[in-house]
């Protein structure tokens, strides 16, 4: 099948067309095979996997861009704003789904940006918010003192009214007919130990106890059920409004869950909630991706780039493709960013429309990630 009748293809008139400036030599060559002058970032959710499970054609997408011995072809790495496990525990989850090995540096989480964090509260009180194993992240990123959410209310008598009436209990606790488990003995003594910053690392999973307790921590100053005193620090790993998930409409993401509690926190107390989002479609975000993928190991004996191209000014890549189903998030990122950035939307997720997003338009649309590297591969010679 011709590429032209593969998919169609829609470009914005106002954009550049990235160049073919790599022409692709074996890397069994005698000579070292130069380093691919363009890189690609991919979103997960809506682009490679729905749910659990992947989306057609995008294992096969992926195998694509490495080589006969199993290393990188072509430098690429996962840009997503989810996240609640550490990036290696998600590498792995990802090679397992998709087929392929996948190193803990190709994964850029929406929380990935709190490590640069760790040195500024220390040994502080940090509490973690969200589903997975949010604390657990943050101690991986070197914060010292952590606490989830969960842990943090349950020393609390009273914190949430509602708590009584919540008998939640897992698929897999019915299946086997297993009882909840018994709270662990408290070993230490909160009460006094003030809160020195909230970080939300995943979308939370109870909002309603989550909006009260953090109302409670950032209204009194990192000491609940004080007076109300000078609000400490809050971190969003992300602020997507929506995001794709096996349901067939879109799910309220962290964002608002953010809008939730900024409503409620506004309306109980004299100043109004500040806060840091993190994530795309932050143009900082980009930058990170664009220097990681300059140090991924990518063919045989080509060594990975020693400098900081974030820092220098420079762009050691020519192109770098951002494939994505979100416009208000992916196409909106890699446009703020600009140059070397060229953003892809493909159908599967979020998007679904029939032609350009009108607010954010891509720089290309098709109808998926398997037409995606097949255009990128195309354009760039690598085929």
């Amino acid at each position: 099948m011709r590429f032209s009748s593969a998919f169609a293809v829609l470009r914005c008139r106002c954009k550049r067309r990235p160049s073919v400036s790599f022409s692709h030599r074996r890397c069994f060559s005698s000579y070292p095979p130069p380093r691919p002058s363009f890189g690609i970032a991919f979103d997960i959710d809506g682009v490679l996997i729905r749910g659990q499970t992947p989306i057609a054609g995008a294992p096969e997408a992926l195998r694509r861009l490495y080589s006969d011995s199993g290393g990188l072809k072509v430098p690429f790495l996962f840009l997503t704003n989810g996240g609640g496990v550490r990036e290696s525990k998600r590498a792995k989850e990802l090679s397992l789904q998709l087929g392929i090995n996948i190193l803990h540096q190709q994964v850029l989480q929406g929380h990935t940006p709190f490590k640069d964090l760790a040195n500024r509260f220390k040994e502080g009180l940090v509490i973690a918010v969200g589903k997975g194993e949010p604390a657990d992240v943050m101690l991986e990123y070197g914060f010292k003192n952590v606490l989830s959410i969960d842990e943090y209310a349950s020393y609390f008598d009273g914190i949430d009214p509602l708590s009584p009436y919540k008998t939640w209990k897992t698929r897999s606790m019915i299946d086997k007919g297993e009882k909840e488990p018994c709270k662990p003995p408290h070993t230490r003594n909160v009460f006094s130990e003030r809160v020195e910053a909230a970080f939300v690392v995943s979308d939370p999973v109870d909002w309603g106890r989550d909006i009260q307790v953090l109302c409670d921590v950032l209204r009194s100053g990192g000491l609940p059920g004080r007076e109300n005193s000078h609000q400490p620090p809050l971190f969003f790993a992300n602020d997507d409004l929506e995001y794709q998930a096996v349901f067939p409409t879109n799910r309220l993401g962290m964002g608002a869950y953010r809008i939730a509690l900024e409503a409620i926190f506004n309306r109980i107390h004299d100043n109004a909630l500040e806060y840091t989002c993190f994530g795309k479609p932050n143009p900082s975000v980009f930058r990170n991706a664009e220097n990681i993928l300059s140090h991924l190991p990518c063919c045989p004996n080509v060594e990975p780039y020693k400098g900081n191209s974030t820092i220098t000014g420079t762009h050691l890549f020519k192109t770098i493709y951002m494939v994505g189903d979100n416009p208000a998030v992916d196409i909106s990122g890699a446009r703020q960013a600009g140059h070397p950035w060229f953003s892809i939307l493909t159908r599967t997720g979020v998007f679904k429309g029939k032609e350009n997003d009108p607010q954010f338009p891509a720089d290309l649309v098709v109808d998926n990630v398997g037409d995606a590297v097949d255009y990128i591969l195309r354009q760039e010679g690598f085929v």
